[in-house]
């Protein structure tokens, strides 16, 4: 009897690792039209960015430009893209959008995103496993770090502004930078 449950849960590993592998094959392909229709409701959330919204853009400066992470392997990728997702879902989670914004587009985003994180999570999974006795464990440590600190600029400048339309504005604009990042951190993915 025994010996049947423990052929029972090999087999659901086996086959849970399976699909966990064929989920992560197609990785880039799902990121790469999930990103163009998150970048889409976006857009719609809002339109055109205000006139009187550009003087303060200018001001705009994050603490570092999460533009130039060190990515050099398909797992500090993914880590990125997975934190990055994780981060903008957070910002859009706290429903301190303006009302003036298309709250169904918000709603659709950040659904969007819940979907991205989750993709990423199950091709992850395994993969964190191994990061416990891997020496570039530091490596994605330090690209999560760079993330949270980027993230952490984008929510102090959101209450620094009191989370103004402009404010909302400047960092939907910074957003549309991140989904351009996962879009150059997704191509390594299918490299």
């Amino acid at each position: 009897m025994t010996s049947r449950c423990l052929l029972h849960v090999c087999l659901i590993l086996l086959f849970s690792t399976e699909i966990s592998s064929r989920l992560c094959t197609m990785l880039h392909f799902q990121q790469n039209k999930m990103n163009k229709e998150s970048l889409e409701l976006l857009q719609k959330m809002s339109g055109n960015f205000p006139s009187q919204c550009i003087n303060e853009r200018a001001a705009f400066k994050t603490t570092q430009d999460v533009v130039q992470l060190p990515v050099s392997h398909k797992e500090n990728a993914k880590v990125a893209i997975q934190e990055i997702l994780q981060e903008i879902f957070n910002i859009f989670s706290k429903n301190l959008t303006p009302s003036a914004w298309d709250g169904t587009s918000i709603v659709r985003f950040q659904s969007r995103l819940h979907q991205q994180i989750q993709q990423l999570e199950a091709c992850l999974r395994t993969q964190m496993e191994k990061e416990l006795t891997n020496p570039e464990s530091e490596d994605l440590q330090h690209t999560t770090w760079r993330v949270k600190n980027y993230f952490q600029g984008i929510d102090a400048f959101l209450k620094e502004n009191q989370y103004s339309l402009c404010g909302w504005e400047i960092v939907r604009v910074e957003i549309h930078r991140c989904f351009v990042l996962i879009d150059k951190l997704t191509r390594r993915l299918s490299n």
